[in-house]
C-alpha cells in the first residue's frame, strides 16, 4: 500500500512554490473588491443548502464528487475546517467522503453519472488537498483512507488497454478505455498526493502525460476528448495545466495549447462543458502565466461576475446549481494560491 505522511501540510516543503501567504498579482488586484465578495456570497449558498449528512440537492449531489468540489471550494478561500464561519460545512463534506470508501479504495455513493471513478478522482484529491489542515481524528481517517484510494487510481491506470487508451483513466475502476477528462482529475489527484508525501510512482506520472500527449492536435495545440479534436474548446485548458503542472512549463506544446485557449475563450459561454471549460482555462493560464492569464482573468472577471444569481449561485448546463457554483469559486480563487494543487513554480520565468 501507498505511504502517507500523516499531518503533514501540503504547502510545506514543496520547494520553489509559491506559499498561500503571497500578494495576489497585479491582475486580480484590479477585481479583487468585486471577486471577494462574489465568492463569499457563493459560498454562504453552498452553506445554506447542504444537507446536513453533507450532501447537496441536485442529481449529483448524493455523490461523493459534490461534496468533494464543495469542500475544495471553501478551501480556495482560505476556510479551515478547524476553525471560523465554515468549519461545520467543511467537515460535513470531509466526513461524507470518508463515510463512503469501498473495500476496493473506491469513494462511491449515489448517482455519479456515467461512472464513479470521477467522483473518485475528485474525493481523492479532496483528501489529499484537506489533508494536514484537519483536527486530529479527521486526520487518522484521512491517513487511513488516501492508501486505498490512490491504489485504486494507479490499478485502474494499469488495466490492460491499446495504445491510444494506454496511461490514462475512463468511467469505471476496470475500463478498457480512457477519456481525457477523467484522466486529468485523476493526474491531478496523483500529482497533489505526490507533494503530500505519498509514494507515488514517477512511471504513473510519466504515463499519464503521455497519453494525453497523444491527444494532443500537432497543428493546433488543442486536446480532445477520446481523439484529438471532440470537445476541444473546454478541454484544452485541461490538457495545459497538466503539462504545466508536470514539468512542461513554457514548452512548445504547451504554448501552443495556451495560444488555442486564447483563440477560443470567447466562444465559451452557452457550451454544453462551459463551466468546465472555464475552470482548466483559468488553471492552465494562471500556470503558464503573463499575457495568458492576463486576459484570461479579465475576460473572466467582467463575463461572469455579473451572471451570478442573487442567491450567489451559478447554473450550469453540464450538472446543476451546486455544481456550477463550485466550479465558478475554484475559477475565480486560482490566484488566491490557497490549495496546494494551484501553487505555481516561481522559480520558473511567465511565458509573455
Amino acid at each position: 500500500m501507498l505511504s502517507i505522511i500523516r499531518g503533514l501540510m501540503p504547502v510545506i516543503g514543496i520547494t520553489g512554490l509559491a506559499t498561500a501567504q503571497q500578494p495576489a498579482d497585479e491582475v486580480f488586484a484590479e477585481w479583487r473588491d468585486r471577486v471577494d465578495p462574489s465568492v463569499e456570497l457563493a459560498l454562504d449558498y453552498l452553506a445554506r443548502v447542504q444537507h446536513e449528512d453533507g450532501t447537496f440537492p441536485e442529481s449529483y449531489g448524493d455523490s461523493t464528487g459534490i461534496p468533494a468540489l464543495a469542500g475544495m471550494a471553501f478551501l480556495s478561500k482560505g476556510h479551515l475546517p478547524t476553525e471560523g464561519a465554515h468549519a461545520d460545512t467543511l467537515n460535513r463534506c470531509i466526513d461524507f467522503v470518508l463515510a463512503n470508501q469501498r473495500d476496493s479504495g473506491l469513494f462511491e455513493k449515489g448517482n455519479a453519472g456515467s461512472g464513479p471513478m470521477y467522483a473518485h478522482n475528485i474525493s481523492t484529491l479532496f483528501l489529499s488537498e484537506v489533508s494536514g489542515m484537519v483536527d486530529p481524528g479527521r486526520q487518522e481517517k484521512i491517513a487511513a483512507a488516501l492508501p486505498g484510494a490512490l491504489e485504486l487510481i494507479l490499478k485502474a491506470q494499469a488495466v490492460k488497454k491499446d495504445e491510444r487508451h494506454q496511461g490514462g483513466w475512463r468511467y469505471h475502476p476496470g475500463s478498457h478505455d480512457s477519456d481525457t477528462s477523467c484522466s486529468g482529475w485523476a493526474l491531478m489527484a496523483l500529482r497533489s498526493a505526490k507533494l503530500n508525501g505519498a509514494a507515488v510512482p514517477d512511471q504513473a506520472i510519466a504515463d499519464a502525460v503521455a497519453y494525453l500527449r497523444r491527444h494532443q492536435d500537432e497543428k493546433e495545440g488543442s486536446f480532445g476528448y477520446t481523439n484529438r479534436a471532440e470537445h476541444a474548446r473546454s478541454l484544452t485548458g485541461m490538457g495545459l495545466l497538466c503539462l504545466e503542472l508536470c514539468g512542461a512549463h513554457g514548452t512548445p506544446e504547451t504554448v501552443q495549447a495556451a495560444d488555442y485557449v486564447m483563440k477560443t475563450f470567447r466562444d465559451l459561454p452557452g457550451d454544453q462543458f462551459e463551466f468546465y471549460g472555464n475552470y482548466y482555462n483559468a488553471q492552465g493560464t494562471f500556470q503558464i502565466g503573463g499575457r495568458y492569464w492576463s486576459e484570461y482573468a479579465n475576460w473572466m472577471y467582467e463575463t461572469y461576475v455579473k451572471k451570478q444569481s442573487e442567491d450567489g449561485s451559478w447554473n450550469s448546463r453540464e450538472a446543476g446549481r451546486i455544481y456550477g457554483t463550485t466550479m465558478m469559486v475554484l475559477a475565480f480563487t486560482v490566484p488566491y494560491r490557497q490549495l496546494p494543487i494551484y501553487q505555481r513554480d516561481e522559480t520558473v520565468d511567465e511565458v509573455e
